[in-house]
């Protein structure tokens, strides 16, 4: 746990709530951009990290410092957005379990290969097939390079899930 967030924390809760204005500039980015990995629309994304905020300020006296200040920021967005993705009606994609079965590993690899821009779009447009929890673990391990350790806590899955 950084010194100095714990001293504006303390700050905070003893009335100067102006310095939370701090978290807002060192972490809304990161916030903004994990809610728009995990699917939500830019707009959605913006009231997303605004509720996260506002949690965070109401429950601040419930911070523990057992995690990061960042990774409890997460956890509230990372909560947030679920719930939020959850209410929203969600197309079933069936897979034809036969169709996938065909496909040689060597086609795969062949095609895992190949980094040009279409295989790139292939993998966003994949990405965003997959359920929100799943997408949200793999952007805050491959894009925000989070420890395992750091997702088990955002997330509250064990570590051994996460992998």
């Amino acid at each position: 746990m950084n010194d100095e967030e714990i001293h504006i924390i303390t700050r905070i809760l003893a009335g100067k709530t102006e310095e939370y204005a701090y978290f807002l500039n060192a972490y809304s980015q990161q916030i903004h951009t994990l809610i728009i990995r995990m699917g939500h629309s830019p707009e959605d994304a913006e009231e997303l990290v605004q509720d996260t905020f506002i949690k965070a300020f109401r429950n601040l006296s419930s911070f523990r410092g057992k995690s990061s200040f960042m990774t409890w920021l997460y956890r509230i967005a990372y909560n947030l957005s679920i719930s939020a993705l959850r209410k929203r009606k969600s197309e079933t994609i069936n897979i034809d379990e036969q169709y996938w079965a065909k496909i040689s590993d060597t086609e795969t690899d062949e095609e895992l290969d190949n980094d040009t821009e279409e295989q790139i779009k292939k993998l966003r447009h994949a990405l965003t097939l997959l359920p929100p929890d799943e997408r949200a673990l793999i952007a805050l391990f491959y894009e925000e390079a989070h420890s395992l350790r750091d997702i088990s806590n955002i997330t509250g899955i064990t570590e051994n899930n996460v992998k």
